[in-house]
């Protein structure tokens, strides 16, 4: 993926559930390891200095290196070459349920569009108390998980995972809602299709027919259909396990034999390490 070329690497010895599981255990010290890059911290200290003062969704699509962090934070930095069709995103009105970032699939714009607000009436969010530190929050999580899924996307998934489905599940919102938002979020997506090992056509099947599918799925995987289970974090657990044993079964089945058996050789050592 691009933007992980920092000079930070994560500690990845070895994939699946076990590796998902050091990672785990390591996180926060992989976390810190991660913001003291010199990288990361040129890129935060402009934008808290200067973020205040863009007042329109054009001034910071004209800025390059905000711009970026502003993307990034919301996994949207392949998106930095199209600055016209952000900085339509960026005005759009995130209040307006027919707005064009709302009219989009992906929700991720409409997030974007609702933090900075610049579509809204009245100033836009960029100087109220505590806006910076919200965003290089959401771009320190966003750029540490590019810089594991440029090792690992499985790992990069199953940690937006942990990040975002928590939070769904506690919205005040319709079973409904939440689901669509699963739906709208490709990083959740990606994790349920894969989960419960749903075909490649499944995506064009109309969203109702889809959400009945994932509930489903979802009450023969955890005994329980509603999203609202996942504010536990041992079911987004649970899930991840389900993610990553899919995940291993798909590498295998796309493997000759010769692969696997070296695969099975060299997760020997490292698994009973991580015991």
């Amino acid at each position: 993926r691009g933007g992980a070329g920092m000079s930070f690497q994560p500690v990845l010895p070895i994939g699946g559930y076990a590796g998902w599981r050091f990672l785990e255990r390591t996180l926060e010290r992989q976390q810190e390891s991660h913001a003291a890059s010199p990288t990361l911290r040129r890129a935060e200290t402009e934008f808290r200095a200067r973020i205040a003062g863009i007042h329109s969704a054009q001034a910071l699509v004209e800025d390059r290196n905000l711009l970026k962090v502003a993307l990034t934070a919301f996994g949207l930095r392949d998106d930095l070459p199209n600055r016209a069709f952000i900085q339509r995103v960026l005005e759009s009105p995130a209040s307006e349920s027919r707005s064009f970032a709302n009219r989009l699939a992906d929700r991720r714009y409409a997030a974007l569009a609702e933090a900075f607000g610049f579509g809204e009436a009245g100033p836009p969010k960029t100087a109220e108390p505590g806006f910076a530190d919200r965003i290089v929050a959401l771009y320190h999580d966003r750029s540490f998980e590019e810089a594991v899924g440029a090792q690992d996307e499985s790992m990069r998934l199953a940690l937006a995972l942990q990040r975002d489905l928590g939070a769904i599940a506690q919205r005040d919102t319709s079973e409904d809602a939440r689901w669509l938002t699963v739906l709208g979020t490709p990083s959740l997506r990606t994790v349920f299709e894969s989960a419960y090992r749903l075909p490649n056509g499944f995506g064009a099947l109309d969203l109702d027919r889809q959400v009945d599918i994932l509930r489903g799925r979802t009450r023969a995987a955890m005994g329980d259909s509603s999203l609202a289970q996942f504010a536990d974090p041992e079911r987004i657990d649970k899930l991840i396990q389900r993610f990553m044993l899919a995940e291993q079964v798909n590498a295998v089945n796309t493997m000759g034999s010769g692969q696997v058996a070296l695969t099975l050789l060299q997760g020997i050592q490292p698994i009973g390490l991580l015991r």
